[in-house]
């Protein structure tokens, strides 16, 4: 494969140092991520370990050695009830936005967490002025589920949070009783 094909694939922990380095970016300068200080390079291997004990997949974009970029599915709420939806994060190298990574990211994680048996993906968006997260989530068919208002501070202004929510696979067109365990 030449190194200039993109690649979206599970991450490694070789691409701890890189998925470190694009996130303290987005928190330092952005308003995508609520976090005021960067986590580092043990947290963001700690929150990695978590994702992926869970079952949920956590990949990233690359092009050759370098780490474009990186998405990964969370648990959106610890209680039971909630097994079946998922939330989305997806973070691009500052130097590669615009370059369609992040919808090749969430397109595949997308496939991954439908295959696993998620029925509904949220998308929590900081920021009711991030354009580019609003608009690559509607681009892949998520749709507008309400806005917290002034729900964050940072960067000397209030912030509101959009909820964006997408089915996947059956939805909610069958009971949970009839998933197979291994679809939660």
């Amino acid at each position: 494969m030449p190194s200039s094909a993109l690649l979206i694939r599970p991450s490694l922990e070789a691409d701890l140092p890189a998925i470190t380095a694009i996130y303290a970016h987005h928190v330092i300068h952005g308003t995508g991520s609520f976090e005021l200080e960067a986590p580092d390079l043990a947290e963001m291997t700690r929150r990695r370990s978590d994702v992926l004990a869970k079952g949920l997949p956590h990949l990233v974009a690359s092009r050759g050695a370098e780490v474009l970029g990186f998405a990964y599915a969370g648990v959106f709420r610890p209680r039971p009830a909630f097994r079946f939806m998922a939330e989305d994060s997806v973070y691009i190298h500052a130097d590669h936005v615009g370059q369609s990574l992040g919808r090749a990211l969430l397109a595949e994680l997308l496939r991954h967490c439908e295959a696993l048996g998620i029925r509904q993906m949220l998308a929590v968006i900081g920021d009711s002025a991030n354009a580019g997260s609003i608009g690559l989530h509607h681009s892949l068919g998520f749709a507008h589920t309400g806005i917290l208002k002034a729900s964050g501070w940072k960067h000397g202004r209030w912030l509101d949070t959009v909820f964006m929510q997408k089915t996947l696979g059956a939805g909610d067109s069958c009971p949970a009783s009839e998933l197979t365990p291994s679809n939660r």
